[in-house]
C-alpha cells in the first residue's frame, strides 16, 4: 500500500466507521490529471446501494476540502463483493481456503499472475497451493490478490 493511499485511509476511516461501516480498503489509480478513488465499504449486514450513496456524499464532502487531494477525481463507493481484493492481513486470515487470483511483483514459476488456493497466513506470507504443488509467497511480494468465488 503507497503512502497516498494510506494518508486517503487515516482521512476517510473515522467518517466511514462513524456512519456503522467498515472500510473494506481503497483503491486508487490515475494519471496525475484525473484520479479514480475507489472505496470499498462491508457491514455485517450487507451493503445495499444506498449505503454506498451516503457514504459517497459525506466523503465527497472530505475530499473536497483536503488541500492534498487533486482538483479532478472521480470517487466510487462500493461494496467489496464476491470476488473481492484482499488488502488487509486479516483479510487473507479471513479467506483460508479460498481460491485466490494472485498478482506478484515478483514472478512465480515464471508467471506475475497466478490461480491459487490459499491454505495459510503466518509472519507475512502466504501458503498457497497450485496444481498440488505449495509455495510461500511473501506478502510484500503480493501487487493484488482478489478472491475468485466458486459456485458449486
Amino acid at each position: 500500500v503507497n503512502r497516498r493511499v494510506r494518508d486517503i485511509e487515516r482521512l476517510i476511516e473515522p467518517t466511514v466507521g462513524a456512519m456503522g461501516y467498515e472500510l473494506w480498503g481503497i483503491d486508487s489509480n490515475g494519471n496525475g490529471v484525473h484520479e479514480k478513488l475507489c472505496v470499498y465499504i462491508d457491514s455485517s449486514s450487507g451493503i445495499a446501494v444506498d449505503d454506498c450513496e451516503a457514504v459517497s456524499r459525506q466523503l465527497s464532502g472530505l475530499l473536497d476540502v483536503d488541500d492534498s487531494f487533486s482538483d479532478s477525481y472521480t470517487l466510487e463507493v462500493s461494496s467489496p463483493g464476491l470476488d473481492r481484493i484482499l488488502f488487509k492481513d486479516n483479510h487473507f486470515q479471513m479467506n483460508i481456503g479460498q481460491l485466490l487470483d494472485i498478482r506478484m511483483e515478483v514472478p512465480l514459476d515464471g508467471r506475475r499472475r497466478v490461480e491459487a488456493r490459499l491454505v495459510g497466513v503466518e509472519d507475512s506470507e502466504l501458503t498457497v497451493t497450485v496444481d498440488d504443488d505449495e509455495y510461500l509467497i511473501p506478502l510484500e511480494r503480493v501487487r493484488r490478490a482478489r478472491v475468485v468465488p466458486q459456485f458449486d
